[in-house]
């Protein structure tokens, strides 16, 4: 079966402190790998699901509001991810939403490295 995205990275200026972050947020560790001189922390994805990485010393984050967003799973609930988000050093950009036709609720939060990413939940 053919997807649509199958891997992405969040540029940090800060790996640790975007690691740190992400696993308090989600509630989930991330996998540190080098890939030559690239450092990353890998979020846990099974196969053949998508998977993605915060990538050090990539490209600038885009301005707040614009670039690529991505939607991170944040299951089992979205309120428990956004009531991490500003202890872990980041803001919550638009508060938690419900989507159409029971597709469960959306938010936007904002890391410690100025990207703007989305958290998608069923409850």
């Amino acid at each position: 079966m053919a997807t649509t995205i199958n891997w992405f990275e969040i540029p940090v200026a800060n790996l640790e402190r975007a690691q740190a972050f992400y696993e308090k947020v989600l509630g989930r560790a991330l996998k540190r790998e080098d890939l030559g001189d690239a450092a990353m922390a890998i979020f846990p994805y099974d196969e053949p699901a998508t998977g993605g990485c915060l990538m050090a010393g990539g490209p600038r984050a885009a301005a707040a509001g614009s670039g690529v967003r991505i939607y991170l799973d944040c299951m089992p609930s979205i309120d428990a991810a956004l009531s991490r988000v500003t202890a872990a050093g980041g803001q919550t950009v638009t508060p938690k939403t419900a989507l159409p036709a029971d597709m469960g609720f959306f938010a936007v939060l904002r890391d410690t490295e100025g990207n703007e990413v989305g958290l998608h939940a069923l409850a």
